[in-house]
């Protein structure tokens, strides 16, 4: 058993600090909104803390999943932060979805800590069934004492390089996602203008070339104007918004995300901000 911190108890952390629990660890919680904290220590029986300093203080790892960059600065590198209290050789995993820019200048500032820039996929389904994908940037030293503790609510560790790299693959991530989903949400459409049975057209086209995980997974929610799932268009906004700037600096030529963010903007104005993803097909007339 570790002892162990987590900071942000949000629908992705909540549950992935729940696993450490059921893994054995003792955990300790700092959530922003206390009440968010409160309540998960209720159900998984972990203590709460009144900063992310106090949470971290003693922790042989520190883990965070919260909402942006200024968020992530503020518990690690703020007054009240975790870097502050963390002893040398602390384990530091963050979850959230960030800049490469802040997780390469975490891990230069946690110098004496093994820190691993760790955002996943999988949404908060994956979080709840411990399945999610993990993809790690860090030394090696780092992610290979991260990862028995990330086996709780994981189904895929990699390590795809040194500090940073785990960010811009999950860029990757969202580029592929945002492409796909409009090309099935044009792909539903079209099948729709045609009047075909939607049934019909999944089971025809979804075992050969055109089969996705978005397909298989939202055709036909998205054929009934359901988009309760989970990951937000406003985050997959912020995700992209992410890459996009990432392409500034790296070179990379990106116009179909920067189409495809558009039309995100699209369906906010529609009023679509906090439905999941695949509410893309809503700026596409019936």
């Amino acid at each position: 058993m570790a002892k162990l911190a987590f900071i942000g108890t949000g629908v992705m952390g909540a549950p992935m600090a729940g696993h450490l629990v059921a893994a054995g660890h003792d955990v300790t919680v700092y959530n922003r909104t206390r009440a968010k904290a409160e309540a998960w220590a209720a159900k998984h029986g972990g203590g709460v803390a009144a900063t992310p300093a106090e949470a971290a203080k003693g922790a042989e790892a520190v883990f965070t999943c919260v909402g942006n960059d200024d968020d992530l600065a503020a518990v690690t590198l703020g007054s009240d932060g975790a870097f502050a209290v963390m002893t040398p050789g602390a384990l530091f995993v963050d979850h959230t979805t960030v800049s490469a820019k802040i997780a390469r200048r975490l891990a230069e500032e946690g110098k004496g800590l093994l820190v691993v820039d760790a955002p996943v996929s999988g949404g908060q389904a994956g979080a709840e069934n411990g399945k999610l994908s993990i993809m790690c940037g860090g030394t090696e030293e780092a992610v290979a004492k991260a990862t028995p503790f990330m086996d709780a609510y994981a189904a895929r560790i990699v390590h795809v390089g040194a500090a940073g790299a785990g960010q811009t693959t999950k860029m990757c991530n969202q580029i592929a996602i945002a492409g796909v989903l409009q090309g099935v949400a044009e792909s539903l459409r079209f099948a729709q203008a045609s009047e075909l049975d939607l049934d019909k057209v999944f089971e025809a086209i979804s075992g050969g070339a055109a089969q996705s995980w978005q397909m298989v997974n939202r055709w036909e929610s998205m054929g009934e104007d359901r988009f309760d799932f989970g990951f937000a268009v406003d985050w997959m906004r912020k995700d992209l918004g992410l890459a996009l700037d990432e392409a500034k600096g790296n070179g990379a030529v990106l116009p179909v995300a920067a189409l495809v963010d558009q039309f995100y903007a699209e369906v906010q104005a529609l009023g679509g901000g906090r439905q999941d993803t695949s509410a893309l097909v809503r700026r596409l007339p019936k």
